[in-house]
């Protein structure tokens, strides 16, 4: 079931087209990637769907409600992580929680039920009373998302929410993150941390130069750019002497030698192992590992945008 539905998201600044007459959706209680090099338009994406900047052109229905015309009424069910924190640095963790709570008309007994639930919840309890300016980047983000889903938001809008923070935290945030969603949150989720989407997201898209270029799975996305079924063998002898037998063996398969001890298998279907490794055994070479290569989120990601990961994670 749609909870979210975009035709035709348009953002223009003076002459520059940021966001050009992009079309998807997303599913209730899905967590939906959205991934691009920076300047693609994914900030401007989420600003146009929180109400934050207007659109140039498009329809957006968000929980079925016209987001467009009727943006007021929508906000009240959603929640918004920005890439940078508008929390108030001289007010503590607890006010702060407080403060967004008593925006979306909660009750001061519930919003401080509700404050301290989710300082414990992010292991922030002893820092709810110390400022916010003084917490650490990692603490600065957990009370950030605090804040975004007091209200128990339907649908999560999350821009870049790990990035700059360390290693423990971004796990924590990944966790809630999956937390939320179990919980039945849908989730958008800006991010240039391929590996991060590809661990939880159910869908991604990739958007470079404010087009989206590809939407889907995972493991619809991997398989779109698979140039065949990879086996990576680790042995001992000359596989250079049984080439024509796995050919033979294998029609149309490759293989291709990486070193003395190592090497690929590649074949426009799977390759059964038992067959493989009798033949090589049979021929004197003895394999130590055999293990199947699948092409990961990065991969998939420079495959379809031209563009080298080291550009898109700047």
């Amino acid at each position: 079931m749609e909870i979210v539905n975009v035709k035709n998201l348009k953002k223009l600044y003076g002459d520059f087209l940021a966001v050009d007459n992009i079309s998807f959706h997303i599913n209730k209680g899905e967590i939906f990637g959205f991934l691009g090099p920076n300047g693609a338009g994914k900030t401007s994406t989420i600003n146009m769907l929180t109400g934050l900047s207007r659109p140039s052109g498009s329809e957006i229905h968000i929980n079925s409600i016209d987001a467009v015309r009727d943006i007021k009424k929508v906000q009240r069910i959603i929640g918004i992580v920005p890439d940078e924190s508008n929390l108030y640095g001289e007010m503590n963790g607890f006010d702060n929680l407080c403060f967004c709570a008593a925006l979306y008309g909660m009750e001061k007994k519930e919003r401080e039920k509700k404050a301290k639930e989710l300082l414990n919840l992010f292991n922030l309890t002893e820092a709810g009373n110390r400022p916010f300016r003084a917490y650490s980047k990692g603490m600065k983000r957990k009370l950030t998302i605090a804040a975004g889903i007091i209200h128990n938001p339907k649908i999560l809008f999350l821009d870049e929410p790990t990035t700059g923070i360390d290693v423990e935290s971004a796990r924590h945030i990944r966790k809630l993150i999956l937390d939320l969603k179990d919980k039945g949150t849908t989730i958008f989720l800006t991010t240039h941390y391929l590996e991060e989407a590809q661990r939880i997201c159910d869908r991604i898209a990739l958007i470079v130069k404010g087009r989206i270029v590809k939407i889907g799975t995972v493991n619809e996305l991997m398989e779109s750019t698979m140039q065949g079924h990879i086996v990576q063998l680790t042995y001992q002898g000359r596989m250079e002497t049984v080439q024509k037998e796995l050919k033979e063996h294998f029609p149309g398969c490759t293989i291709k030698i990486l070193s003395n001890d190592s090497s690929q298998l590649i074949n426009k279907e799977p390759v059964p192992l038992f067959p493989l490794l009798q033949l090589l055994h049979n021929k004197g070479v003895s394999v130590y590992e055999a293990k199947e290569i699948k092409p990961t989120l990065e991969d998939v990601f420079v495959e379809i945008t031209g563009l080298e990961t080291d550009r898109a994670n700047k």
